[in-house]
């Protein structure tokens, strides 16, 4: 079993594990990034998303020899602070319910920002259709990703 390694929320890591392990366990059960969730463990949800090189990707079905070499990011690691943009706008319109599905939510959220710094209602849609959230917060979504595209471009489009 050959060491896997590549950079987590800016941090190089090498990681023993059998190839076809699910990113997501290698996160949560070996790397302790509990904020990503499991949820249906088929990529059907989204609780599970986080950014391979920036893209957004369901960590319960890809293995962990697909991120050799690669940058991962988690909720974790989206800021350090919760000064993140859509992390910001998801306090301030109150978007979780139970929370569990959150961290996926945000973390498509967020890569749909680095691509589309003023989305539409069709856009948040589109980026947003595959992930679930199980007490039906998405107005709220919805409205937190206009928020947040508000306050990332008053700061300049940063992040």
């Amino acid at each position: 079993m050959p060491a896997v390694k590549f950079t987590l929320n800016g941090k190089p890591q090498s990681v023993d594990a059998v190839s076809a392990m699910p990113l997501l366990w290698v996160l949560r059960d070996t790397l302790g990034m509990t904020g990503t969730k499991f949820g249906c463990g088929m990529s059907l949800c989204g609780a599970c998303t986080v950014h391979i090189d920036g893209q957004p990707v369901r960590s319960c079905v890809t293995p962990i020899s697909a991120v050799a070499g690669k940058r991962i990011t988690t909720i974790e690691g989206l800021s350090p602070d919760r000064s993140h943009p859509i992390q910001r706008a998801w306090i301030e319109e109150d978007v979780p319910q139970c929370g569990y599905c959150q961290s996926g939510q945000i973390m498509t959220a967020a890569a749909l920002l680095s691509k589309t710094s003023s989305p539409t209602d069709a856009d948040i849609d589109e980026a947003m259709r595959n992930n679930i959230c199980r007490c039906g917060t998405y107005e709220e979504i919805r409205r937190a990703i206009h928020r947040a595209a508000d306050i990332q471009r008053a700061a300049g489009g940063a992040r």
